[in-house]
This record gives structure tokens, C-alpha cells and sequence, in this order.
């Protein structure tokens, strides 16, 4: 029960906001609805109607989302960690990093595809590069913000720097680390759409892209309504796994001693 009311408030405002949608497209006009913004019922209609479509497509697209957060966990946690203990390294590193987010992926997406194919390789690559960013900054920062009182007691226990690191530093950041990951799920599926409007014939991406070109809008919105709903699936079972994994992260202040 305490699930439900806590999903109640959400599940209301969606409800809401369909009910605008749907009054605001019928206002429009049929036109309107078929070639610009179909209403909610039309895009759930596509979603039926298409389904093979979009199940076949959607597989496409969470292979690379999936394995592209994969990449970019990894790189982005081994970077981190070598920032964190060479400041040398983080300041010739730290600019082009953030200049790696400055950079439109409809620029480097197509030279990606030139270089490595039409294959899922330059998929990765982007995936990899939009989530990279959010991982290696939270994980940075997690690292950094490590209570410098438990430092030092490691220290008086005679303690090396690398067991400093495992029993203390990384346990503490595990939590900014799992916030890293829960921004790049949600901007990755973002990152696998523009990969395949560069260079794919297959993907809720190239689905979206073939129905604006065909005035589809239903299927295209119904496109847009799976990834919407796979990006909250992911950051939902990463905050699970998160509970799961770091239950000392959620312990409320008072019981910490007990």
C-alpha cells in the first residue's frame, strides 16, 4: 500500500497531462494529429498496431544503450580513479572531457559511421561518449569528498594508500558513482537515436526518422514512448540495485551507530 500512494501523486499527473494532450490535439483538427502531434489514443493505437515493429527495433536500440553504459562505466571508473590520484593527470584530462560534451553528436556521429561501418560499433562509440561525461564527474567528485577524518585515522592505523583506497575512498563514493550511472541511462538513449539517424536501418531511432519522413506520427511518437519508458526502467533498477548493493547509503544519520 505504501508503494501505491507513494506512485499515486506521479501516476495522477500523467493522467493529467494525457488528458491535455488529448484535448489539445482534438482542438487542432484531424490533420494536425496525423501529421505533427498525434493524440495519446492514436499513439496507443501504433503501439498495438506496430508492435513487432517496435519490439524488433527496441531489442536493436537497448543492445547498444546496454553495452554503450557498459563502456562508459568502465572507462569512466578507471579514468576516476587515475584523476584521482594524479592531479597532473586530471588537469591535462579534465578540459577535454568536458570539451568531449561541447561537441554535437550530429557532428561526430557520421564520421564515426564513415570510420567503423554501419555496424554497432559506431553506436557504441556514441553511447559510450554521451554517458561517459556524468560518470567520470560524479565519480570524481565522490572520490574527492571523502570525509577527511577517516583519512586520517587510516593513517594513524599505519595504513597504505591503496588499502586507504579500498576499505575507505571507494566505499564512500560508490554512492555518486550509482548517481553517475542514473544520469547517463536517462541522456544515452538520446545518444543511441541521433547514432542511428546517422547511419542505420534498424532502431527505435531509425524507426522515429522513417515515420517523420513517411507522416507516421503515431508510430514515431510510439517510438519515442518505448525509450522513454526503457530510460525510467533503467534509472528505476539502478536506484533498486543501489538500495540493494549500498544499504548503509540509506540508513538514516541516527541509526548509523547503532
Amino acid at each position: 500500500m505504501k508503494a501505491v500512494r507513494q506512485a499515486l501523486p506521479a501516476a495522477l499527473l500523467l493522467l493529467a497531462l494525457l488528458g491535455l494532450w488529448e484535448v489539445y490535439v482534438d482542438l487542432k483538427g484531424t490533420t494536425f494529429a496525423l501529421a505533427i502531434l498525434p493524440s495519446p489514443h492514436l499513439v496507443a493505437k501504433a503501439l498495438y498496431t506496430d508492435r513487432s515493429l517496435l519490439w524488433s527495433s527496441f531489442l536493436v536500440t537497448a543492445q547498444e544503450v546496454l553495452l554503450g553504459i557498459l563502456v562508459a562505466t568502465a572507462l569512466g571508473a578507471v579514468l576516476s580513479v587515475a584523476i584521482h590520484f594524479s592531479a597532473t593527470l586530471r588537469r591535462a584530462t579534465y578540459p577535454l572531457i568536458v570539451a568531449s560534451q561541447a561537441v554535437p553528436v550530429v557532428v561526430f556521429a557520421p564520421a564515426l559511421a564513415f570510420w567503423l561501418g554501419f555496424g554497432i560499433l559506431p553506436k557504441l562509440v556514441v553511447v559510450a561518449v554521451v554517458s561517459f561525461f556524468s560518470i567520470v564527474v560524479a565519480t570524481t567528485a565522490g572520490l574527492a569528498a571523502v570525509d577527511p577524518e577517516l583519512i586520517k585515522l587510516m593513517r594513524t592505523f599505519d595504513a597504505s594508500r591503496m588499502r586507504t583506497f579500498w576499505h575507505v575512498e571507494l566505499p564512500s563514493a560508490l554512492p555518486a558513482v550509482f548517481t553517475g550511472a542514473k544520469i547517463a541511462v536517462a541522456v544515452s538513449v538520446i545518444g543511441a537515436v541521433f547514432a542511428e539517424y546517422t547511419g542505420s536501418n534498424s532502431g527505435l531511432g531509425y524507426v522515429i526518422l522513417v515515420s517523420e519522413s513517411q507522416l507516421l506520427a503515431a508510430r514515431g511518437v510510439a517510438a519515442t514512448v518505448i525509450l522513454s519508458v526503457f530510460a525510467i526502467a533503467l534509472f528505476g533498477l539502478l536506484g533498486l540495485a543501489e538500495r540493494l548493493m549500498l544499504p548503509w547509503a540509506y540508513r538514516p544519520r541516527g541509526d548509523i551507530a547503532t
